[in-house]
């Protein structure tokens, strides 16, 4: 059988403990958590001085003074629905799963695996959550070119839900167009490098005659199975839960302005919020830091009509029920996964002893 067509059986026990051939491949667990808390720190670091900007901008006492009539469970509310859309991502990773024929790991560790991603969620793209891949080939030895791809069709899923949103939105307000235009070009021209077989070979061809010559099999294998997850058939069910997903983020938003008594629409607050998080994922900067809050804040304002310091915090409590609980939620699900594959948190050296 071909590469995506073939079950691949993991080899780690119930208990955690890999094959001695498989842990030999796999780097320590711990290794790779120090590695990645390094690199998040960096973007929570810019995170914070984008803020304090926003908020030097908006004014600290009147940020103080909207906080202080502000109904404290919207806040809860928003991590709720933040916290259901994870649960559907999931929902999505495990259909994935299932299309590249990933078998014998549990739902529970399907769940960790996926949210153990989150913690690289402040990448350009949210490319960096091909972590989880490299997780489960650690935990599980599923090679990453199988599941590898997964993010890529997220991505492309998440793309499309947020541009039908944006377009609903746009029946209203004109603002989010341009970024829809720009969404649905992004997607063709996903879709078109995903499809179209001849530029992929000759990229192919090209790197067999470089150093990179002993990956080509290993990135045509994971080019075969993105073309799968990308089939219009396997884009349908994926799409809609990104829909129903990115939705729940935008009426979290729509919730918090109710907790600081701004009155605004359900279909606007999606739409500011859906037109935001495009832009802040079609530029290429962290998790859209600075993109997608002044994008919230901007439109919140202007075209919201709402009080420039609600506005600010409003956007300032949506990103950290949004962007950095799920950096959280990612820490937690790693953490979890140490304590479950203990085996992973020592390297051989350690282990002789």
């Amino acid at each position: 059988m071909s590469g995506p067509e073939r079950p691949c059986k993991v080899g780690a026990s119930a208990a955690g403990v890999l094959r001695p051939a498989e842990r030999a491949l796999a780097p320590p667990l711990r290794q790779t958590m120090k590695l990645e808390l390094r690199r998040v720190l960096l973007p929570v670091l810019a995170g914070v001085l984008v803020y304090g900007a926003f908020v030097a901008y908006s004014g600290l006492a009147a940020i103080t003074e909207s906080l202080q009539a502000f109904k404290a469970w919207t806040f809860l509310a928003a991590l709720c629905l933040s916290t259901a859309n994870y649960g559907l991502r999931v929902l999505r990773w495990n259909y994935y799963l299932k299309l590249v024929k990933v078998e014998g790991v549990s739902a529970l560790d399907r769940a960790l695996l996926f949210l153990s991603g989150f913690v690289l969620t402040i990448t350009p793209g949210k490319l960096g959550e091909v972590f989880k891949s490299a997780v489960m080939a650690e935990t599980h030895a599923v090679p990453l070119e199988r599941t590898a791809p997964i993010v890529v069709a997220e991505r492309l899923t998440d793309v499309i839900g947020i541009v039908i949103l944006v377009l609903a939105g746009a029946l209203s307000f004109s603002g989010g167009l341009p970024w829809a235009f720009a969404g649905i070009a992004a997607i063709v021209a996903t879709l078109i490098g995903i499809v179209w077989e001849p530029p992929a070979e000759l990229l192919l061809r090209y790197l067999a005659t470089t150093w990179l010559r002993r990956f080509v099999p290993r990135v045509r294998d994971a080019l075969v199975n993105l073309r799968q997850l990308a089939s219009p058939q396997a884009l349908v069910g994926p799409t809609l839960l990104a829909l129903i997903g990115w939705s729940l983020e935008g009426t979290a938003l729509a919730v918090l302005l109710h907790g600081f008594g701004q009155d605004v629409a359900w279909l606007e607050a999606v739409f500011f919020y859906a037109t935001a998080t495009l832009a802040g994922a079609l530029i290429p900067v962290p998790g859209g830091l600075g993109v997608t809050e002044a994008l919230i804040q901007q439109q919140l304002s202007q075209l919201g009509a709402v009080e420039v310091a609600a506005a600010t915090s409003s956007m300032l409590l949506l990103r950290l029920a949004t962007l950095w609980w799920a950096v959280v939620v990612g820490f937690l699900a790693l953490g979890w996964l140490r304590v479950r594959y203990p085996a992973l948190l020592n390297t051989p050296a350690d282990s002789a002893h």
